[in-house]
């Protein structure tokens, strides 16, 4: 017969006065789960003031603040520090309850009494309040149950990587497929994302009974959660895999393809999901020789002759696209532009393309023959609009005379 557990109702201590009524010649075998004080509880501090936060805190400022101080008093980045170790085991204690709506309530109604490990009761499957080390909760709140080393920090606080891309102004307006090299975390290419050793097995998971869930009896609630050993696999690995310590990913160095749109800007930044992350390339655009952009809209320079100026033609011009001969109408000025309609750069989050401007750019000879001069001369002779004088023409409009 199993002797009845009765429950002090000053310190809460199971079986406290039936022990005092066992003889001392016979002897006595108290289980690690069946025997308890509350004075341990009683000196602990409390998980509010752990963390910094107040009593009101959310859910968000209580994870907040423990991403912090986790990251500040780690003892891999506190090697020096004996106590570290020690104020992350008290950092990630307290995250575990009051992360944990129920079990919050139960620390704001009971305190740490009801979380003492002499609580837990016996039973399959179940276990004490906590009962590995602060690595193993550490990795249990990130979800790194996968045997590895807890003290990677960079894959936990971990930020999006971001790239740079050149690109020529011509790639930018019509866009282009163009390679990048990028470090992304992909399947273990030893293990085939398994990440146990290759050769090797699993182990059956004595916390859970290979169920993968485990019951939590913490004074008057009982509680069934994912195994905190195995993660919910009902399997640990013994032997994790050299190469990515049991996580089944690497950080491997690829080459991916990058289809940049079409109207991109310099500057411009998008994001790309590459593996199970995500990137962020900014694009730098390089400078045309030909073109200049405002928009969606493109502006080039035409230079032409007096003559086409004047009497009209045609030009042959560089377009976005292809060479464009451009229609010079008579008596062309030389701040004078034309327009092309859809010829300019296709605009990204709109429909339909940009415009192509042409300025027009008279070119003046600085050298002639003396047939030019002759003619320009008897042209001069003509005109009737001149004001002021004109070099070699002894008639002007305002009757004025120069050599």
């Amino acid at each position: 017969m199993r002797p009845e557990s009765r429950t002090c109702a000053l310190c809460r201590v199971s079986a406290c006065h039936a022990q005092s009524a066992v003889p001392a010649s016979v002897p006595r075998v108290i289980g690690a789960a069946g025997f308890h004080t509350s004075a341990p509880a009683a000196n602990k501090q409390d998980f509010y003031q752990v963390l910094g936060v107040p009593r009101s805190a959310t859910q968000k400022d209580i994870k907040k603040a423990y991403y912090q101080l986790a990251k500040k008093y780690h003892p891999d980045t506190n090697k020096d520090d004996p106590q570290a170790k020690e104020k992350f085991a008290q950092l990630a204690e307290a995250y575990e309850v009051l992360s944990d709506e129920v079990k919050r309530k139960q620390y704001d109604t009971y305190g740490t009494a009801g979380f003492d490990p002499g609580q837990a009761g016996a039973g399959a499957g179940s276990q004490q309040f906590w009962r590995g080390g602060s690595s193993e909760l550490f990795r249990k709140i990130f979800g790194e149950f996968s045997g590895s080393r807890f003290g990677d920090m960079n894959s936990i606080f971990d930020q999006p990587q971001e790239y740079i891309m050149e690109l020529t102004f011509n790639q930018a307006a019509k866009g282009v497929n163009k390679e990048i090299s990028v470090n992304i975390e992909d399947s273990c290419q030893r293990c085939d994302g398994k990440g146990n050793e290759p050769g090797t097995k699993l182990q059956h998971c004595h916390y859970c009974n290979g169920t993968g869930m485990e019951t939590i009896n913490t004074g008057p609630f009982v509680m069934r959660s994912t195994c905190r050993r195995c993660g919910g696999r009902g399997s640990v690995m013994t032997t994790p895999c050299l190469s990515c310590r049991g996580t089944g990913q690497t950080k491997q160095r690829r080459t991916v393809m990058v289809p940049v749109p079409a109207g991109v800007e310099d500057g411009q930044t998008v994001r790309m999901p590459v593996g199970k992350k995500e990137i962020f390339i900014t694009f730098r655009v390089q400078r045309s020789p030909v073109f200049r952009r405002d928009g969606a809209d493109i502006h080039s320079d035409l230079h032409i002759s007096i003559g086409q100026a004047i009497l009209g033609g045609t030009a042959r011009a560089q377009g976005l696209y292809e060479t464009i001969n451009v229609t010079i109408p008579a008596g062309s000025q030389g701040d004078q532009r034309i327009c092309l309609s859809g010829k300019g750069i296709p605009r990204v989050n709109s429909y339909g393309y940009g415009d192509h401007y042409i300025h027009i750019k008279i070119r003046v000879p600085k050298n002639l023959t003396d047939r030019q001069r002759a003619l320009l001369m008897s042209y001069a002779e003509d005109e009737t609009d001149v004001e002021g004088t004109v070099n070699g023409v002894t008639n002007t409009t305002a009757g004025e005379t120069t050599s």
